[in-house]
């Protein structure tokens, strides 16, 4: 008997460990309900919801194919060892995980005791990620290959196994508080296709341009990045999928009416089919970003819990209210619109769209000075894309603590006035600035009367901008902190190799930044492709 251990990677197709243990012999699908991991503080009950739901949809799928999930609550050890005992198993099939610091220990438990009970387990790799690289050379001709490979086919038929399953537990079961998202997107392979498909053949359109305001971005991203951070839908088929897409299109301008385009792409003329190209190698880049950053946490699990560069390891920044400024930010009350706008709309949809997530990231860190990591674990529990290699890599960018990158102070006035001229998104997500003129829906304060239930700035943008460029500049400028970075950079710098490169962005159009001083790196946003 072999078990197959589902645990981000809900779906049936282009999963590999499933096809490889169903080759030899008969599987016991599982997924672990762990309390424990549900006890972190980087966790939520909207991040439960979308799980529950992925799972609904992966037991239907397995179900077509003879043999439902098994659900189980409990800790992983215990678990399997039941389970092994219960089945007479013999080797545990999993995909590769690189995911928060508790998931890497209970691995290494489980792991620990698979070699006692003398039980096999193998792991394939899901992403491309590569474990125990010596060094990043090479990675991105590592990563073209494994996307190119053919896409796993789900089994053909799975032997029913005699085994009882769980209910799943409710939220409120495994302690999580009462978390409401009405605008969250729903979990599951059938939605995740959904969005590709839609994507691909319609929202796609604009993505290049319109991706970074909060008034257009809903639409025009891909809004995939949940269904990859739980695994329904594979990095590969995704990647594989924008390619035909590109293929067609490109066949298309070169033969007008023919590739197997859509009837709207039938009458488009090739200037619109170039806007399609480009905003599809736009796309094709963030999935090379995707698994570029989660590269980071795999080569250096610490990066959860500290700065990749020490001498911002002890740095102690926060201010005597530093809980009342965090509350505020939380709950959108800064006094600077766009800022209390993307934090109410996040708190409502589990989603923003990356510039706005760079820019409230940099906005607490800077603007509130306050230590990164507890904007960041906010931040995680509010994502319901949540995906730590990803999250923690940019919330320490967006700080300007990983020694290297370029440190990027977003002035919110800037990006409100650049991102949504009109005010749109503002008055929907802050009501108390309904009565403002689109002159002053962007600065309020210097009409207060008009909105008196809107409070007045935290803090004075300009003073806090020019105070923090001056204190993070000051530990750049000191004789150790060169030396520090050039291990960071050996580490985890992108490299350019096989015409890509992993880092660019056109970056933010907000000029308001401290100066361009250090190793040059263009902004990222904190969001899955």
């Amino acid at each position: 008997m072999n078990i197959v251990w589902f645990k981000r990677d809900l779906r049936v197709w282009d999963h590999a460990t499933l096809a490889a243990a169903a080759a030899s012999g008969p599987v016991l699908p599982l997924y672990i309900v762990e309390p424990d991991l549900w006890a972190q503080p980087d966790l939520s009950a909207r991040h439960y919801a979308f799980l529950s739901e992925s799972l609904i949809a992966l037991s239907a799928s397995l179900a077509s194919l003879g043999q439902p999930l098994i659900i189980r609550t409990g800790d992983a050890v215990d678990v399997l060892a039941t389970l092994a005992a219960e089945h007479a198993v013999t080797s545990i099939y999993a995909h590769q995980e690189t995911w928060n610091g508790w998931t890497y220990d209970r691995d290494r438990r489980v792991n620990a005791w698979a070699r006692r009970a003398a039980i096999t387990i193998y792991e394939s790799q899901q992403h491309g990620v590569h474990r125990a690289m010596a060094s990043r050379r090479g990675w991105a001709s590592k990563w073209n290959a494994m996307m190119r490979q053919p896409v796993t086919p789900a089994p053909a038929w799975l032997t029913p196994v005699p085994a009882q399953t769980a209910s799943l537990p409710t939220a409120a079961e495994l302690g999580l508080a009462p978390d409401p998202c009405p605008q969250r997107q729903p979990g599951g392979r059938p939605a995740g296709i959904a969005q590709l498909k839609s994507f691909l053949k319609e929202r796609g359109r604009g993505y290049r341009f319109e991706m970074s305001s909060p008034v257009t971005a809903p639409t025009s991203c891909s809004r995939l990045s949940p269904y990859l951070a739980f695994g329904c839908l594979s990095m590969r088929e995704v990647y594989q999928a924008s390619q035909r897409r590109r293929d067609a299109l490109r066949e298309a301008n070169q033969s007008p009416g023919v590739g197997g385009l859509g009837a709207a792409d039938l009458t488009a003329g090739p200037r619109d089919r170039t806007s399609w190209l480009k905003s599809l190698t736009s796309f094709n880049s963030r999935l090379h970003w995707h698994c570029h950053f989660i590269q980071k946490l795999e080569d250096e699990p610490e990066a959860e819990f500290r700065a990749f560069h020490p001498a911002y390891r002890e740095w102690q920044k926060d201010t005597p209210d530093a809980a009342a400024r965090l509350l505020a930010w939380q709950t959108g009350q800064t006094g600077y619109p766009l800022v209390d706008a993307c934090m109410r709309s996040l708190a409502a949809t589990g989603w923003l769209t990356f510039r706005m997530r760079a820019m409230v990231m940099s906005f607490a860190s800077y603007h509130l000075w306050l230590d990164w990591r507890r904007p960041a674990l906010y931040l995680a529990r509010q994502f319901v894309d949540y995906e730590p290699g990803i999250h923690y890599s940019q919330c320490q960018m967006q700080s300007g603590i990983t020694g290297i990158n370029t440190i990027r102070i977003y002035n919110p006035v800037k990006q409100s006035q650049d991102q949504d001229k009109a005010g749109h998104f503002i008055r929907n997500w802050v009501p108390e600035l309904a009565a403002m003129p689109d002159a002053l829906v962007h600065t309020p304060w210097l009409k207060p009367a008009l909105a008196p239930d809107y409070p007045a700035p935290l803090v004075d943008e300009k003073l806090a901008r020019k105070q923090a460029a001056s204190q993070i500049y000051a530990i750049r400028r000191t004789a150790t902190h060169s030396h520090a970075a050039k291990h960071v950079v050996a580490k985890h710098a992108s490299r350019r190799e096989g015409g890509i490169t992993t880092h660019r962005d056109p970056g933010p159009s907000a000029k308001a930044t401290a100066p361009q001083s250090a190793c040059k790196q263009m902004d990222l946003g904190l969001e899955s492709p």
